[in-house]
Parts: C-alpha cells; sequence; structure tokens
C-alpha cells in the first residue's frame, strides 16, 4: 500500500549508495523529496534520524519509519510498491539476486568510492571543483578552504591518501568487472530475462567509473589518475553493459514506471 504522505530520501547527490535508492525510486515510479545536508554533516544527520542506527545516508522516511542502508530501503520499497518488480518472483532467482546484491555492495562499493576520492583528492583543481558543487552557493567562492576540508574529511574517513589502499582498490573494482562479466555470461541480466535488484546494485555501484548520461554528473574534467585507469576498460564488456543498463532502465526523478518487455526495453505501443 502506497505510504499516506509522500517519502523523503535523505541523500548524497554524488554517493553511488543514494544513487542506488534514487534509481529504485524512480524505476518504480515513487514521488519523494530529496534533501541534501550540507557536505560534511551528512553523518550527524544520519545519526540523528536513525536515532544512532545508522552514521551515513541515504536514509528514506517512509510510513512513519526512518531507514538507512539501501538493501534495507529497497527492500521496503519492494514491500510498499510491488509493481514494477525489482525481486525476481522464483525463490531461487530471488535468492541470486539478493546475493548479488549483497555482493556488489560489499566488494565494489567501498574501493570504486576509496579510489574515486584518493584520484579527486590527488588532483588539486578537480577537488576544489567537487568541493564547491557540495556547499551552499553563498559558500562557493571559498572553493579552496572547501577543498582542503573535503581532503581531510574523507582522509579520516576512507583513508583515501594511502597509494597502497588505492593500488588495492583498483584491483578490487578490477575484480568486481571480472565477476559481473562472469555472472552475465551470454545474457542481458544478471537473474533471469529481467531487469532486477541485481542489476541495478552493479550499475549503480559502477556509475562513479562509468559516467553515464542518466546518472548524478561529477566532475566537469576528471582527474588524469583516474582517466587512464578508465580508459582501457571502456572497451569491456561489463562497462558496456553499465551504460546499457543506465540507458534502458533509469528513470528520471518523478518519471512514471514504464511497462517493460521481459527483455527491459520499453513495450511497443499502438
Amino acid at each position: 500500500m502506497p505510504p499516506a504522505t509522500k517519502p523523503i530520501l535523505w541523500h548524497i547527490p554524488i554517493s553511488h549508495y543514494s544513487e542506488k535508492v534514487r534509481w529504485a525510486l524512480d524505476y518504480k515510479g515513487v514521488e519523494y523529496e530529496r534533501r541534501a545536508p550540507q557536505a560534511g554533516l551528512h553523518m550527524a544527520v544520519a545519526s540523528v534520524l536513525t536515532r544512532g542506527r545508522h552514521a551515513t545516508l541515504p536514509v528514506i522516511e517512509i510510513d512513519g519509519a526512518r531507514l538507512g542502508d539501501s538493501t534495507w530501503i529497497i527492500d521496503a520499497l519492494e514491500e510498499r510498491f510491488p509493481s514494477p518488480p525489482l525481486y525476481p518472483a522464483a525463490e531461487a532467482d530471488r535468492r541470486r539476486a539478493l546475493d548479488l546484491e549483497d555482493w556488489f555492495d560489499e566488494h565494489l562499493g567501498p574501493p570504486i568510492r576509496l579510489l574515486a576520492w584518493h584520484e579527486v583528492t590527488h588532483d588539486p583543481r578537480a577537488l576544489e571543483d567537487l568541493a564547491r558543487r557540495q556547499v551552499p552557493q553563498a559558500l562557493s567562492r571559498f572553493g579552496q578552504l572547501a577543498a582542503a576540508g573535503t581532503r581531510a574529511f574523507v582522509n579520516l574517513r576512507y583513508g583515501v591518501r594511502s597509494t597502497e589502499a588505492a593500488e588495492h582498490a583498483r584491483r578490487r573494482v578490477g575484480e568486481a568487472l571480472d565477476r559481473l562479466e562472469t555472472e552475465l555470461g551470454e545474457g542481458d541480466y544478471l537473474v533471469g530475462a529481467r531487469f532486477s535488484v541485481a542489476d541495478l546494485t552493479a550499475a549503480a555501484l559502477f556509475y562513479p567509473l562509468v559516467l553515464p548520461p542518466e546518472g548524478p554528473p561529477l566532475l566537469s574534467e576528471l582527474p588524469a589518475g583516474f582517466e587512464r585507469f578508465r580508459a582501457p576498460l571502456q572497451e569491456r564488456r561489463g562497462y558496456r553493459w553499465v551504460q546499457e543498463m543506465f540507458r534502458r532502465h533509469r528513470l528520471p526523478a518523478g518519471a512514471p514506471a514504464r511497462e517493460r518487455s521481459p527483455r527491459g526495453e520499453p513495450a511497443a505501443r499502438a
């Protein structure tokens, strides 16, 4: 049953985990409000909203409850807005989809975030560009100060300064791309013949690498180190698959969920 009031999503605009939840909401055609706390305050906001159960965003307010963790949020959305479904109908397929969601959450989400921030914080222009986007417009003229604060926060939070950690993250992102391609085999989707939570999760968490036009904008110009990492991956099947998932299934905010054919393309209309 739809909620009595419009859900509120507390999110980080550039976060891939936030993009995962935004995508689920938009895919299901759910009308909701977005609220993005000022950069650097999101952990305090998340902790207050969830009474200490979660220290980061996204958090959703729905049916009088406040839920954190993208997996729990999508589970709640699936219960309240079952159509179009993100969970496969068959029990075995559903278990596999949820297992893949969990694997990409744990094995792709953290390293791709660390790597992206490592490269951004080692490129002063990119860091200042990103920092200016995360502060209120009235404070955007203090770009260098915002950049210094951003660098300090993400290094303390994620340890992005370490070159060893960044190299390890590169390997893990490559392994996640290998896993994606292996799981896909010759199919269009990770589980069965239609889009599921497994596809949404993998594609959303790869968005900082692939940067499809349907995803949230990141930077005006990417750091050179990140571009060097991306360049040899762009012809790989997994990279192109992420682009295709966004093209087929990433509805804009507020758009009604479309009927789809079993292969995921919008159904033909008379």
